[in-house]
């Protein structure tokens, strides 16, 4: 619909060409800055992107170049984002290549320069983050939308920013705490999911493309409903398939969240389902080394056991449900309406 997908591609070119311009008159040796990043870019399902442009039309508001641009900001968060958290969870791949530490690392291996290119790479992946953070922004801001428009949309894309690196640092926060709080383990796991994924994936995006058209409160508090439990949703889909996707779908290692010790939903449910060995295995399993392939068949063998990837499952399929359930009675744009509900069954339907 609305060849979205294409448009945000175009612009997603249309702009890194500028910023490969922009530092060609710092080095030449700046190339790879960009480079890296659009290949990156080149990959990626496009969702925040859409459901920002269709709230935009959810709220009767005609079809612009500048919200498609505005939606194309998030792509560079997304972009950042990714970038980050590879280097956080010291990820080999992302969309099944490299990740960018990894690229940088390599660049540095293979010039023969001087001193560590592991230390190399993590430090130009995280400028090379901060700059799609600094695009993304830039983009936001010279999208072409009125002022007035964007600035309703800032009490949006402020706060989704500032949230999402609260997410983060919980992600990291539970890695080190481990397993020393098992009462709430399934509230903490629930709790990263909701500001890490579920409001800057779904949510945030859809608040924003309604904010930016000018939308009520109602129509907002409803897509925000719709979007907070698909997005939770989203997140839960995206923890199975850490565990049991297939490398060649999903662009990752098999059982890449264990291997990095992710206290992820689902392992939560497999701790609260457990008996007492299989408790202490899952610990054991993730609180030392990154367990190998051996282990990882164990500790997926105690999730399917103790019910946790079934539990799961039910709780994508009540979420999905009480997702679309909030868009039944909303007075919004049919076709918008149509796309939105696609999208929800598209993002946790999935296999990458």
């Amino acid at each position: 619909m609305a060849d979205l997908r294409g448009r945000v591609h175009r612009t997603v070119h249309g702009f890194l060409a500028v910023q490969t311009e922009l530092l060609a008159d710092v080095s030449a040796d700046c190339a790879p800055l960009v480079h890296y990043v659009t290949d990156l870019m080149n990959g990626g399902k496009r969702l925040r992107a859409a459901f920002c442009y269709w709230a935009w039309r959810a709220t009767g508001a005609d079809d612009d170049a500048a919200i498609v641009t505005a939606a194309t900001a998030l792509e560079f968060l997304q972009a950042a984002a990714l970038i980050h958290d590879d280097v956080m969870d010291a990820s080999d791949t992302r969309r099944g290549a490299p990740s960018m530490h990894r690229r940088f690392a390599a660049l540095h291996h293979g010039n023969g320069w001087e001193k560590d290119a592991g230390h190399f790479g993590v430090s130009a992946a995280i400028l090379a983050g901060d700059l799609c953070l600094t695009w993304s922004d830039e983009l936001y801001t010279g999208s072409g939308l009125p002022p007035r428009s964007l600035a309703r949309g800032r009490a949006v894309f402020n706060p989704m920013r500032t949230q999402l690196m609260g997410g983060q640092y919980l992600d990291l926060l539970e890695q080190a705490i481990g397993g020393s709080r098992p009462h709430d383990a399934l509230h903490r796991a629930r709790r990263v999911t909701h500001y890490k994924s579920a409001k800057y994936t779904v949510e945030h995006p859809l608040l924003l493309g309604a904010s930016l058209a000018g939308a009520d409160d109602q129509l907002l508090a409803r897509l925000s409903r719709f979007g907070l439990a698909l997005g939770e949703a989203f997140q839960l889909r995206d923890d199975v398939l850490g565990v049991f996707g297939d490398p060649a779908t999903t662009g990752k290692p098999a059982g890449d969240d264990l291997r990095e010790g992710k206290r992820t939903v689902l392992i939560a449910l497999a701790l609260q389902h457990g008996d007492a060995r299989q408790r202490d295995v899952v610990e054991t399993l993730l609180s030392g080394e990154p367990p190998g392939p051996a282990d990882i068949d164990i500790l997926r063998t105690i999730i399917v056991d103790t019910g946790a990837l079934a539990a799961a499952e039910q709780m994508i399929a009540d979420l999905l449900d009480r997702s679309r359930s909030a868009l039944d009675t909303a007075t919004i744009d049919e076709t918008a309406r149509s796309v939105l509900l696609t999208l929800a069954d598209a993002a946790v339907t999935r296999s990458s």
